[in-house]
């Protein structure tokens, strides 16, 4: 029998408990997390409520999303999640250059925390930014009941107030549920093959902060900054507001030269900080509009317009956020690596390995595989690369498959350089890329952050069968 935490402290003798006990004293402060059984009002009214999985603090249910973890850059977060569901869990930090033990990766880098168990997470936010947190264990259910929440990680020296930033912000979790006819999860899909096989599995209600229908109050005169987080399994989101122009200030979390834009387009798992101009008159609505498939905007939410004075209009443009701390490459020294995807429908994947064992299609499919990356489908057992501390590595990202995948690099940052070969303008730095069926991508970061990393697409169906796996700096 494994001789957990938990049972060695239960059967600890009293004299060895009161000479721990500052020590005790001190693991009892930390924050808890707590992944449990909870309820979120996700269709609108007078559809019944919908039972979740939820992330709150210990002894309270949990809300949808979960709760707003937010922190300065170079500041410590620690978080003990207690584990309330009926299977394992773990969290990780998207998007965080975290320290490796860290990551909340089960499998790799721990083991999933056991139901009533614990695990203490403690870690240094070094890079200011909009991130979040979700369960990477079984994520492609625990994620679509509702385990996600947002990480905010403030500039070290305020941004908001200075000329042309904004006066204000709201931070915006985008979500994606299929639900049946009495308000409830679809939980017969979890786990479906023909939806693992296209586009991951795609909801029927997309929710902002937890709820279809959201107003978000504003008041005319405001420069606002949205925080916009896609926390869907599947879905990826283009997003405009009527009316209202919109300038990207950061992407992923790092901040990016200010950009207009006429929408956002987040694949699941990235995220945009963007300013609009609250231009509405007092009492208006605008409406919040995702592309739901061949040009068609549909309302998700709207910004709602208070009856007050219009505010003073900010005049200056839009101030650029601070450079983000990030090591240039060296692509003249480079390593180069591929990572080829394959499968899916229209794929046309002959077979791959599976746990050291090479199966064919259909061999496959019986164990719940269709895709692969680099001739592997899913599973732990094979590195992908491996790379010295401190190189850079170029990776081109061939999606040779008939689908988009975002793909997921975690504990670094990594620059897009070309699509198809032609060179990206400017700089912008991403945990995640969207890549286009049969579309070439070329990215290079410095491999600065020692560890077993996982990549994997962050459809999170298109994980769990067969793209994923993993690649160590050393």
């Amino acid at each position: 029998m494994t001789l957990t935490r938990r049972r060695f402290l239960t059967a600890s003798g009293a004299g060895l408990c009161a000479l721990a006990a500052p020590t005790l004293a001190r693991a009892r402060a930390m924050p808890v997390l707590q992944a449990g059984p909870s309820s979120a009002q996700i269709a609108p009214l007078p559809y019944p409520v919908t039972p979740v999985w939820a992330y709150g603090p210990e002894g309270v249910r949990g809300t949808i999303p979960g709760p707003e973890i937010r922190v300065r850059a170079g500041d410590r977060v620690r978080r003990r999640l207690s584990n309330g569901l009926s299977q394992p869990t773990a969290v990780h930090w998207h998007g965080i250059r975290i320290d490796n033990a860290m990551d909340g990766a089960a499998g790799l880098t721990q083991d999933a925390v056991e139901p009533g168990d614990v695990f203490d997470y403690d870690f240094v936010a070094p890079d200011a930014g909009t991130y979040w947190y979700h369960s990477h264990n079984r994520s492609w259910e625990q994620v679509a009941r509702g385990l996600a929440g947002p990480l905010i990680v403030e500039e070290a020296e305020p941004w908001a107030g200075l000329e042309g930033a904004a006066t204000r912000e709201v931070t915006c979790v985008l979500d994606d549920w299929r639900l049946v006819a009495d308000g409830a999860i679809h939980e017969e899909s979890f786990g479906a093959l023909h939806d693992a096989a296209h586009g991951g599995r795609l909801g029927n209600t997309v929710t902002l902060n937890g709820a279809s229908e959201t107003a978000l109050p504003v008041r005319a005169g405001e420069r606002l900054r949205l925080r916009l987080i896609n926390a869907a399994t599947a879905r990826v989101m283009p997003l405009r507001i009527d009316g209202h122009a919109a300038t990207v200030i950061a992407r992923d979390g790092f901040a990016t030269a200010p950009q207009a834009v006429d929408q956002v387009v987040l694949a699941p798992a990235q995220r945009a900080d963007i300013v609009i101009d609250c231009t509405g008159a007092p009492g208006s609505r605008a409406s919040i509009l995702l592309d739901a498939g061949r040009g068609e905007w549909v309302p998700i939410a709207s910004l709602a317009y208070s009856g007050e004075a219009p505010l003073p209009a900010v005049e200056a443009p839009v101030r650029p956020l601070p450079d983000p701390a990030w090591r240039e490459p060296d692509l003249g020294s480079a390593q180069r690596e591929e990572l080829l995807m394959e499968g899916g429908a229209m794929g046309g994947l002959s077979g791959a390995m599976l746990d050291g064992t090479r199966l064919d299609a259909r061999a496959l499919a019986e164990k719940g595989k269709v895709w692969a990356f680099n001739g592997i489908a899913g599973g732990m057992h094979t590195r992908l690369f491996r790379i010295a501390r401190d190189r850079t590595m170029h990776l081109t990202l061939r999606n040779d498959t008939a689908w988009p995948h975002g793909i997921h690099l975690h504990g670094h940052h990594f620059q897009v350089l070309s699509r198809d070969g032609v060179a990206e303008p400017g700089r912008v730095l991403h945990d995640t890329v969207l890549a286009a069926p049969r579309e070439v991508v070329e990215i290079a970061f410095v491999a600065d952050n020692p560890g077993k990393w996982m990549i994997h697409c962050h459809m999170l169906d298109h994980q769990a069968s067969g793209m994923m796996g993993w690649f160590e700096v050393a």
